[in-house]
């Protein structure tokens, strides 16, 4: 279990490295245009930070964790001795 805990904590962490360098990312690349294009790049950052898919990462971490749990049960209940 300690191993599918270790894989969630680097996916979950690779998540959030994304989620940074592409708001980092977004944020350069919209104060380097100007007009309507820095309109569609704030907005793209937007849906990307919090109210977006950032907004999304505790649900996935909780239903991730639930699962794990969820299978650890029904595996010990199946078992022969």
């Amino acid at each position: 279990m300690f191993n599918n805990l270790s894989a969630l904590g680097y996916g979950i962490i690779t998540f959030a490295i994304i989620i940074g360098i592409g708001t980092v990312v977004l944020t350069k690349f919209g104060d380097a245009v100007g007009g309507q294009a820095n309109v569609t790049v704030d907005y793209l950052n937007t849906q990307l930070g919090q109210s977006g898919l950032a907004g999304w990462t505790p649900a996935i971490i909780a239903l991730a964790v639930g699962m794990l749990f969820l299978g650890v049960f029904l595996t010990k209940g199946g078992r022969k001795v």
